[in-house]
């Protein structure tokens, strides 16, 4: 798998460089990847199918035990099968929808991009690796989200989902840290195998929720939802791909991974259900409220995502399977509706619902797959999404958690599903109109073909789900369930069982529903207001006012002038330096330090009296050129006592820089802006006060120093080894320009780019026109 990963991404990053060379056939290449993944994910078939996984690791860092780990389990097998395939018709898609746009190798870039890290999510073994591909799907979807950045929309779309989503990585990376800590793992497989370790910790519940919170940031569900259907500014293949098959099923994902081991727990069962059904619930309402067809099919994203959430939380086998079984019917029909919407918006101008009528006499390939796609969205035999629904009814009536209220979220959305279907269907391809909406174009076949497939796909795993897709679905569950009632059986018929009734009583509703549609779409107007107080408008208004404390905190510290910089700086070293002195175990005898003043010579007396003299003067003066003078005069007093103390190398630096430091003041004299006295007399206590503290703290620091020094041996290598080893008597020199050279060598490229810098600001020209 690594080497597929590391292909992958050279095959992304070059994706700009095939549309400039190859132009429209810039798509062989890039979607030629996609399906090389699915032919070699399906070459691992036979062994997955025989011994349950496959274990690839490839070390990295060998010293430091650091390795490459992937593992290829049923449920990674799906999920990669799914990716895969969908990247290949998304990709084939794209370059007739955006067969014209300038920036299409940009696109073919991020979308690879965004595929690589999904198939690297869902096959990595090590929990860190996760993390990285995680996070990477959320940069990768933000730039395909923003795609088209000239729209103020998408921009901020893109922000939003970037910063919900990077919240729940973050959640995700403290989550697993303490699941790896409390288990003894770096791996899920290892995780697994010591879960009884891991459920007897304390970080068993802390780490649950850190895990919930990122997974449900990522599938958005409620509270987090809102950022889903504001991804729909993207261009209609990303709404497809990512919010359909792959992004918005990370989460799920990583639920149904991590299941067995936190399966076992109330919180985990009840956070799940109550979570995913009012989201259901919630998005099923929004759906039959908009009239845009990607809206529409957003909200009913979110109602399938917390339906599938639903079906983890109740936590048995047929719920396990339900949730598969539905996965996969989703991401078919759903896929399909998304690039129907895009072909009829691409045709017609327009995604209004009460815009649109009679499209099937234009576009019949596109009608065909449409009515496809909704016969398996409404659950109709003999359609893959029958089945699906017919499982999550048999798993809500068996549910141990509030069996009706589960139930009863789960058939409310089964009627919304099919209403939506049948508008998206028959109400804008099939219904009888004098008006039909004009074609401006017919679509071309990447506009038709992929959805055709997709639609084609469910209806052929509905009518022979046990040829191809049960023992995928099979191995899934085992990967899940562990060998606990993993058997499944799809097929149509069932006979005449209370599931059946209640899937015919759906369809009977829905068709009420779709009835009165119009009349919902109106009375809903009326409570538009109510969504001021959600999570969305809670997003804006928190956004916007840490964008306003941020200016205002930014203007307090960088306000212009050079001594606020310096006062906090040293404010902040010197609170978090007594901070750690205040906790420290080692303290200074002050009084130890009393008799030493008994042994001050006359001649240090009077160069400390000099530096005092020359500090209150400075404080009162009003003259830049005697201020600068002083401060001179105060570094060559401090060179005195260098010397006095035997350190005369140290001396010589401190006289060089001093009088370097007057020359350059001297020289920029007539540069500086004018100088500015200070407008209140408190404020000069107030200076003298933070240097009298900064001073102290420093003072202290020397003397802890000297009563607790460290016993190092470094001190002595030098000292023995500068001569024979490094030719120089000097051993500052030698430390710094041997022993050290690198960081020597950093510092003076530190200096040069300041330098540059410098140099740069004082070439600069002004435009001074007003």
């Amino acid at each position: 798998m690594l080497t597929v990963i590391i292909i992958s991404l050279i095959v992304a990053l070059s994706a700009p460089l095939y549309c400039k060379i190859a132009g429209k056939y810039a798509v062989i290449p890039v979607s030629a990847l996609p399906i090389c993944i699915f032919a070699y994910l399906c070459t691992l078939l036979p062994e997955i199918y025989r011994t349950g996984y496959v274990q690839q690791v490839t070390s990295w860092v060998p010293a430091l035990g650091i390795e490459f780990q992937f593992r290829i389990d049923g449920l990674s097998l799906l999920f990669a099968l799914l990716i895969s395939f969908f990247g290949f018709l998304i990709i084939i898609y794209s370059s007739g929808y955006l067969k014209h746009h300038v920036l299409l190798g940009r696109f073919y870039m991020y979308l690879t991009l965004f595929m690589t890290a999904m198939v690297g999510l869902v096959t990595a073994d090590n929990i860190f690796l996760t993390f990285v591909f995680w996070e990477l799907t959320s940069i990768s979807s933000y730039l395909l989200i923003g795609f088209d950045n000239d729209s103020e929309q998408a921009r901020v779309a893109a922000w939003q989902a970037l910063l919900v989503t990077g919240f729940g990585g973050l959640a995700l990376l403290a989550g697993l840290v303490l699941l790896s800590i409390s288990s003894d793992s770096f791996t899920f497989s290892g995780i697994l195998v010591n879960k009884e370790v891991f459920v007897a910790s304390p970080l068993f519940v802390p780490s649950m929720l850190l895990i919930l919170l990122a997974c449900f940031t990522k599938s958005a569900q409620f509270p987090f939802h809102f950022w889903l259907p504001n991804a729909m500014q993207a261009p209609t293949p990303v709404s497809a791909y990512l919010h359909s098959a792959t992004m918005v099923k990370a989460g799920i994902y990583l639920l149904a991974r991590l299941s067995p081991v936190y399966a076992g727990s109330d919180i985990w069962q009840h956070t799940l259900i109550i979570a995913g059904g009012l989201t259901a619930l919630l998005g099923a309402a929004l759906a039959l409220q908009h009239t845009d067809l990607k809206a529409m099919l957003a909200y009913t994203t979110l109602a399938a995502l917390g339906l599938m959430v639903t079906m983890i939380g109740i936590d048995t086998p047929v719920s396990i399977k339900a949730m598969l079984v539905f996965l996969v019917a989703h991401a078919l029909y759903k896929g399909t509706m998304f690039l129907v919407a895009g072909a009829v918006d691409h045709s017609t101008g327009t995604r209004e619902f009460y815009k649109l009528n009679g499209l099937a006499r234009n576009m019949p390939v596109t009608a065909l797959s449409a009515a496809l796609a909704a016969l398996s969205m409404a659950g109709l035999m003999p359609f893959f999404g029958f089945i699906g629904k017919e499982l999550m009814y048999e798993a809500t009536l068996e549910s141990s958690f509030y069996v009706w209220v589960v139930f009863g979220l789960t058939f409310l959305t089964g009627i919304s599903f099919v209403t939506i279907a049948i508008l998206f269907s028959y109400g804008i391809f099939w219904n009888k109109t004098s008006n039909p909406t004009p074609v401006e174009h017919s679509p071309p076949p990447a506009l038709y073909t992929p959805l055709l497939i997709l639609g084609i796909a469910g209806l052929a795993f509905g009518l022979m789900p046990s040829a191809v897709i049960t023992p995928v679905l099979e191995n899934a569950a085992q990967s899940i369930l562990h060998g606990i009632d993993a058997k499944l059986e799809l097929v149509l018929w069932h006979g005449f069982t209370k599931e059946l009734m209640l899937s015919i009583l759906t369809l009977l509703l829905g068709l009420l529903l779709f009835r009165y549609h119009r009349e919902i779409h109106i009375r809903s107007n009326k409570i538009s207001s109510v969504y001021k107080y959600g999570p969305n408008h809670l997003y804006h208004y928190l956004f916007h006012n840490f964008l306003k404390g941020a200016k205002a905190f930014v203007s307090v510290i960088q306000n212009g002038y050079l001594r606020s910089y310096i006062i906090f700086i040293i404010l902040f070293f010197s609170t978090t330096l007594l901070l750690v002195l205040w906790n420290n175990t080692h303290h200074v005898k002050l009084g130890a330090h009393v008799e030493h003043f008994a042994s001050i010579e006359i001649y240090e007396l009077v160069i400390f009296f000099l530096v005092l003299a020359a500090l209150v003067y400075l404080l009162n003066t009003r003259s830049r050129l005697t201020s600068i003078i002083v401060v001179g005069l105060v570094g060559y007093s401090a060179a005195l006592y260098y010397i006095l103390f035997g350190a005369p190398d140290v001396a010589a630096t401190q006289f060089l820089i001093e009088t370097l430091t007057v020359v350059i003041f001297v020289l920029l004299l007539h540069k500086l802006p004018a100088f500015k006295y200070l407008s209140h007399e408190y404020q000069k206590y107030k200076f003298i006060a933070i240097s009298v503290f900064f001073g102290s703290m420093m003072a202290y620091v020397l003397l802890l120093v000297q009563e607790h020094a460290v016993d190092s041996q470094l001190k002595e290598f030098y000292g023995k080894h500068s001569l024979a080893l490094a030719h120089g008597r000097n051993i500052v020199n030698v430390i710094l320009v041997d022993f050290r050279g690198l960081d020597t060598l950093g510092e003076i490229t530190v200096l040069a780019v300041a330098a540059l810098g410098i140099f740069a600001l004082l070439r600069l020209k002004t435009n001074k026109e007003d």
